[in-house]
């Protein structure tokens, strides 16, 4: 019936997840977050810059017994997405289905790329010399977002 395809959907589309995330979707060396920084650099005049971080929240029809999981203050049954795109607009983190009445900062926070972010274990490169701002010493690389992260 429809339980049994929905599982199907579901199984088939976690292998797929799993064999291509890696090839895909890989997770940058130190190295590479050189290259992403120089090339945000050179396209958008924004030096030690990583990637862009945005989240939104998009209303859907409730799941069946889902009861207050999704529901929120306005009635309305919103699921949250977070997404890091680099200087191409070329997605790189994906992150669906933050819910209980998460924020955008919440929803960076609970997922693994914010966990990773937050533990240190992203490889990010060391701080670097600002152009024109020598004086300062080295800083920090940073991902670019809005208030709402």
């Amino acid at each position: 019936g429809i339980s049994t395809v929905a599982n199907i959907v579901a199984e088939v589309s976690q292998a797929i997840w799993d064999s291509l995330v890696a090839e895909y979707m890989p997770v940058p060396t130190k190295e590479d977050w050189r290259t992403i920084a120089a090339v945000l650099h050179e396209r958008w005049k924004f030096p030690n810059c990583l990637r862009s971080i945005d989240g939104k929240h998009v209303v859907i029809q409730a799941p069946k017994n889902s009861g207050s999981k999704y529901h929120n203050y306005k009635g309305t049954f919103p699921i949250g997405l977070l997404a890091v795109v680099d200087a191409s607009y070329c997605f790189w983190v994906v992150d669906v289905g933050a819910h209980e009445k998460t924020s955008d900062g919440g929803t960076l926070s609970n997922s693994i790329f914010g966990q990773a972010l937050r533990n240190g274990s992203l490889d990010l490169p060391e701080d670097s010399l600002l152009p024109g701002a020598q004086h300062l010493g080295p800083q920090p690389h940073v991902f670019v977002t809005d208030e709402a992260i």
